[in-house]
């Protein structure tokens, strides 16, 4: 297959994939030009600053970056640190150059922070408040927004807080323009409306591009460079003019400064580091990045973009996100998104000028959403209470005061709920655990405390060990063991896998969670109190009847395996969380295993849940070539760029039109593929179907199938066999 390969890098990198990096970058190119025109008027920058960002970003940082698949750009989350910057140093013109001169002092000290090996204390800080204060820059994206999508003039909103511009909703209501709102709705439509759209073309096209399409012309047909507003387009101006040496120190002794670069580089550093982590975890190839370096590349391509005029960059995880799922292979890609930027600011800035600002705000506020939907609350929620407790805590403070201290505020009360759950003042930044190995066998004894403020001394001590050990975790000593300690031993145990290794854990039973998440806080029951208890869903009790009736083993736990699909194309994009309801047999031609798989697509924000009922065939008695196979449709001739070329019969033209086949041994696949199992699938259309030494996975959609559904996928699963041990023997 196409993923077993590791992709080089560098230059050998380049010519290896460049069709692949080049088609991702354009297409990244697309969802980055609005977003950074809109991000940078937001933050009360000239709007072409934005894109500046991204251009150095893509055409510098690419080459220097720590990371292979994060696209570097202006992101909404420092929206309101910019525009709080530039307000605060004099607003306009003198501001813009006053906030120029803070992100370059903040870029020299991330640079500095970098080089000290500073990546991994992103993990010190607890995700439910880093969650709080970034859904509270999404409400606070939201409430300045809504008036631009309104027609209102943005001058009338300078100098207001976030309470006040929420205050100010019914009122712009009233004396919104219809035309400019009709755009801005009109483009809020096609955000939300796209992702509801069946089929898989609609799941990939950017909508950006599509809000551009259709919102430009709807401006060109109503008149709006002669009747309305100039506020309501885009101004670029002279772009290439307004590039030079335009950073201002003259504050750099005030408290207003320092207090921006204190703030650009928490934010900025921890944004940044968060993206690379969870890109990681989506990579197809699972290459682990340096986070250290990847910030000292951000930090120059910091430096370089304020210097001229830019807005601070991160790693971006909406577009990182997206260059995985269009197919982006290496560094390249973040490198031809910077590279299309730049043609659009060489030949396309009057066209760029069309673009209406209502328009922009409706992509503000769609970040917005996705940073603070009341999805994110009940996600927070499920891994319990305690966690939305900190959430909404850190989100009041922010928005009443400012991201600071809010996320002060988010980790104080943290603390707080760990003191009242139990934990000793003298274990909240002490990590306690013995670690002992015989052979290949390490156990770690986890006691006392395990949080977020002393997890980096648990860190250490995972990464001592060697790669290929089977390592258990015993957790009987340990009294309390929170959200953030558990979602970094996932992690972790996630990465240990691909090296070989096997994870355990054990004396889980005495402790007892907050929710049913896996990731829940944990903590320490009386003994007396300490029963096992198992609840089965409804669904599990319909799998054992199921599993019965039909002579399979059951097993209804939550097994996280994710070097069971390793390089299976099903992995492309996607990130395995667990499989659970596993139902196991064994029949003449191999052994089926049936589950329940949690994917997610995307990351951070952009994270997306996909739960699919997959087939699984092992011991296999016949040798078979690796393919993908999967039903044809207009989304799969586009991708065949990214994934490989659609292999074609003309002797099977049936075949050919209803499917897409690809893979790297295409001699192979033709010799596999007679006519009688071309036959086969010809007759069972609308199954997926990939192999990989000489495992099968096959699933009908990415969904859950009820018991009648699963019973014609085990059908079509052991026909498939038999069809091959056939053709084998022949």
């Amino acid at each position: 297959m196409k993923t077993i390969d590791i992709p080089k890098d560098g230059l050998a990198g380049f010519k290896q994939n460049w069709t692949y990096d080049a088609l991702a970058g354009f297409l990244v190119f697309l969802l980055a030009l609005p977003l950074s025109l809109g991000i940078a008027r937001a933050s009360e920058f000239p709007p072409a600053m934005g894109v500046l960002t991204a251009m150095v970003g893509g055409l510098f940082v690419s080459f220097f970056a720590g990371s292979k698949l994060t696209i570097k750009g202006p992101a909404a989350g420092l929206i309101t640190i910019c525009a709080g910057a530039v307000t605060e140093l004099g607003g306009g013109t003198q501001g813009w150059h006053l906030a120029l001169g803070v992100i370059v002092v903040a870029s020299i000290i991330q640079i500095g922070l970098s080089l000290l090996k500073v990546g991994s204390l992103s993990d010190f800080f607890p995700h439910s408040a880093v969650h709080g204060m970034l859904a509270a820059i999404g409400l606070i994206i939201f409430s300045k927004q809504i008036h631009i999508l309104l027609g209102i003039d943005p001058a009338t909103l300078k100098g207001l807080e976030p309470l006040e511009l929420f205050s100010r909703i019914p009122d712009s209501f009233i004396h919104e323009d219809f035309r400019v709102t009709l755009v801005g709705v009109v483009s809020l439509i096609i955000i939300f409306g796209m992702p509801l759209l069946k089929g898989r073309v609609f799941k990939k096209i950017p909508a950006t591009m599509v809000v551009l399409v259709v919102t430009v012309p709807m401006a060109l047909i109503m008149d709006f460079r002669k009747t309305e507003p100039a506020f309501d387009l885009v101004k670029i101006g002279d772009f290439w003019g307004t590039i030079g040496l335009n950073a201002d120190f003259s504050a750099i002794g005030s408290w207003v400064f320092w207090k921006y670069v204190f703030m650009f580089l928490f934010v900025n550093s921890l944004e940044s580091l968060l993206t690379v982590k969870a890109i990681d975890g989506l990579d197809p190839w699972k290459r682990k990045s340096n986070p250290s370096k990847d910030l000292t590349a951000v930090g120059a391509g910091n430096a370089l973009a304020s210097l001229f005029g830019g807005l601070p960059m991160i790693s971006e995880v909406a577009r990182s996100s997206a260059n995985i799922s269009f197919g982006g292979r290496t560094r390249w890609a973040n490198f031809f998104h910077g590279f299309f930027l730049l043609v659009a600011m060489l030949l396309f800035i009057p066209v760029i000028e069309m673009i209406p600002n209502a328009a922009l705000a409706a992509l503000l506020i769609a970040v917005g959403y996705r940073l603070a939907s009341p999805k994110e609350f009940f996600k927070v929620y499920r891994i319990g209470s305690d966690q939305l407790f900190v959430f909404v805590i850190t989100i009041i403070v922010t928005i009443a005061t400012d991201l600071l201290i809010g996320i002060g505020a988010g980790i104080l009360t943290k603390f707080i709920v760990h003191v009242f759950n139990g934990a000793p003042i003298k274990t909240l930044f002490k990590s306690n655990y013995e670690i002992s190995n015989q052979g290949d066998q390490y156990l770690i004894k986890i006691k006392g405390t395990a949080i977020f403020s002393n997890y980096l001394g648990f860190q250490k001590a995972f990464d001592s060990i060697p790669h290929g050990k089977n390592i258990t975790f015993n957790f009987s000593a340990a009294q309390l063991i929170d959200h953030t300690f558990m979602e970094g031993l996932h992690h972790f145990e996630e990465e240990y896998h691909q090296t070989g290794g096997t994870i355990s854990l054990i004396g889980m039973n005495k402790l007892r969670t907050f929710s049913d998440h896996p990731t829940a806080t944990r903590r320490a029951v009386d003994s007396g109190s300490n029963k096992l208890e198992i609840t089965l869903t409804s669904r599990q009790v319909e799998l054992i009847d199921f599993a019965e009736a039909n002579e399979y083993n059951f097993y209804p736990q939550k097994v996280r395996n994710s070097m069971k699909y390793k390089d299976f194309p099903i992995q492309q994009g996607n990130k395995l969380l667990y499989e659970e309801n596993l139902m196991e047999k064994y029949l003449e031609a191999g052994k089926i295993t049936i589950s329940d798989l949690a994917l997610t697509e995307g990351a951070l924000q952009e994270k997306r849940d996909t739960h699919i009922t997959m087939v699984h065939v092992t011991e296999t008695v016949h040798s078979m070539p690796d393919f993908a196979l999967e039903p044809e449709g207009l989304w799969t001739k586009l991708t065949e760029f990214s994934y490989g070329k659609d292999i074609d019969f003309h002797e099977f033209p049936d075949f050919s039109k209803k499917y897409y086949l690809y893979g790297t041994d295409e001699k192979a696949i033709r010799n596999f593929f007679n006519e009688s199992i071309v036959h086969f699938f010809e007759i069972h259309h609308g199954i997926h179907v990939e192999c990989h030494k000489n495992k099968l996975v096959i699933y009908k959609r990415r969904d859950i199938l009820d018991s009648d559904e699963i019973i014609l996928l085990e059908k079509f699963a052991e026909e498939l066999l038999e069809e091959i041990n056939r053709a084998g023997k022949k």
